[in-house]
């Protein structure tokens, strides 16, 4: 086991999936450039109050594993809990190596007085997390997690147990019960009574929605499992990212008298894409790919869709769900992923099957106390 201390190991930290997943066709490389700047301390404001050690596993000077520790220390003041993560989890399919990994990881996590450790998270629920453990039929879609069956197994050897479940939900125009799209007008019309407005981002005013979006997400998804709010820096840093891949047509805000209330946020699966570009290089002619066949994509993830408490129940989300199937419907969209939801979540679970979503990926969090 080696810590990753320098360039080299950290691209070879980065391109280790490529050669593990080289004979399976369902992988997506990850672009080489954004796990660069995830991964430097400087780079991702993440860590401006956290601290993240990778590691990598060699057998006869071979690469045959990765993990990451992470100690987010936002994480455990936001909830007073003294928690530790791992995440960035690869490994051959062998029980030794994988438990060398985590008894590397969980040992930096005790020195730092942790008494959990869970995952995999990169590097918290604010951004990819979960492992897969049903669905392996199919790519991931943007921004979502993809692994071997086996991993399940590896995990469970090395005395992890489920924290929770995450669900994937798909819908397609065959399946669809459009109530939402049918009942739009009319409920845009009667939430307009009550001085609401339904509207796409103003991309004009963009830094100005980011900070009103911000508030929202962090008072929308405050209660959710595990969450911490995003920084100021942190989120910026997301909206400056997903602003490159983002259409605007896709992401909506609802607002009362000038006041942001909820908002929802569809991304075109550009996987359709990234699963074509070798190692996940842009460059010399990854960057053609990407911008050639952007507009031919057909499929999109629902990444977020929230309302801050006091203004739920009142109709607005149907209103998000009816703007997505018309703006689907107007782009001759395939399919839509609505990613992740807690297993738990009753309302978000029940609004999805009322449209005749089908549940059909799982990921699974795990944890194991230290």
């Amino acid at each position: 086991m080696q810590p990753v201390t320098n360039k080299k190991q950290l691209a070879q930290f980065i391109d280790f999936p490529h050669d593990l997943y080289r004979n399976d066709k369902n992988y997506v490389p990850e672009l080489f450039i954004a796990q660069r700047d995830m991964l430097t301390p400087g780079k991702h404001p993440f860590h401006e109050h956290s601290e993240v050690q990778l590691f990598l596993a060699f057998r006869d000077g071979k690469i045959v594993g990765r993990i990451a520790a992470i100690n987010n220390r936002n994480h455990n003041a936001f909830n007073n809990t003294q928690d530790g993560f791992f995440g960035f989890y690869e490994c051959i399919n062998d029980k030794v190596v994988s438990r060398q990994l985590f008894d590397t990881a969980e040992k930096w996590l005790r020195e730092r007085n942790l008494k959990t450790i869970i995952g995999p998270v990169n590097f918290s629920t604010n951004e990819t997390c979960g492992m897969l453990v049903q669905g392996f039929d199919g790519p991931p879609v943007i921004m979502m997690p993809y692994n071997r069956p086996d991993y399940n197994l590896l995990v469970a050897d090395a005395g992890l147990t489920e924290k929770v479940t995450l669900l994937a939900y798909k819908i397609t125009p065959e399946n669809l019960e459009d109530r939402p799209y049918r009942m739009l007008t009319a409920l845009k019309e009667r939430l307009a009574k009550k001085n609401f407005v339904i509207r796409n981002i103003n991309v004009k005013k963009f830094d100005e929605e980011v900070a009103k979006i911000r508030e929202v997400y962090n008072a929308a998804w405050s209660k959710n499992l595990g969450f911490v709010p995003m920084t100021t820096n942190e989120f910026n840093h997301l909206a400056k990212d997903l602003k490159m891949v983002m259409d605007p047509d896709l992401c909506h805000v609802a607002e009362q008298d000038g006041k942001l209330v909820g908002f929802s946020l569809a991304l075109p699966d550009l996987n359709q894409i990234l699963i074509k570009i070798k190692k996940g290089r842009l460059l010399p002619t990854g960057i053609f790919k990407l911008l050639l066949n952007k507009k031919k994509v057909n499929g999109i993830r629902i990444l977020t869709l929230g309302v801050t408490e006091p203004y739920r129940k009142l109709g607005i989300e149907a209103c998000f769900y009816g703007e997505v199937i018309r703006i689907g419907r107007e782009k001759g969209l395939k399919y839509a992923e609505a990613s992740w939801i807690l297993d738990h979540n009753e309302m978000m679970n029940n609004a999805l099957i009322n449209i005749n979503a089908d549940p059909y990926r799982k990921y699974r969090i795990y944890e194991k106390a230290l």
